[in-house]
């Protein structure tokens, strides 16, 4: 698929999201974005899947963030929190999909984590 169909200046692919870095506050790369989670009726992005804390990619854990909370920065070039990384490490995760559960009580703990409306 060319390029300008995948993204804009203003708009950018669901395809091309997913594997796209995660700076913190600081500019330094904390993961990336594994997948972003879209209400089927509104079409809103609710939550983008941070993959954060193993070791080049091995051991990672799945942390749903709100997607208010990332902000695309060009120079950097990917999406920057400014969650703090201490924050984000006692935040509601998964290691395994199969134990996430995206029909509820999880999706408010997150909303509630972070203080965020959904």
């Amino acid at each position: 698929m060319a390029q300008e169909a995948r993204e804009t200046s203003t708009l950018i692919g669901s395809d091309k999201v997913d594997g796209t870095a995660v700076y913190d506050a600081e500019g330094e790369k904390i993961g990336s974005i594994e997948r972003v989670m879209i209400e089927k009726v509104s079409g809103k992005v609710s939550f983008a899947v941070l993959s954060f804390g193993g070791f080049l990619g091995i051991g990672d854990d799945h942390y749903p963030l709100p997607w208010s909370s990332l902000k695309y920065n060009v120079e950097l070039g990917g999406y920057q929190t400014m969650v703090p990384v201490e924050k984000l490490k006692g935040a509601p995760k998964y290691a395994d999909e199969s134990e996430w559960d995206w029909s509820g009580t999880r999706t408010r703990g997150v909303s509630d984590y972070y203080g965020v409306v959904m």
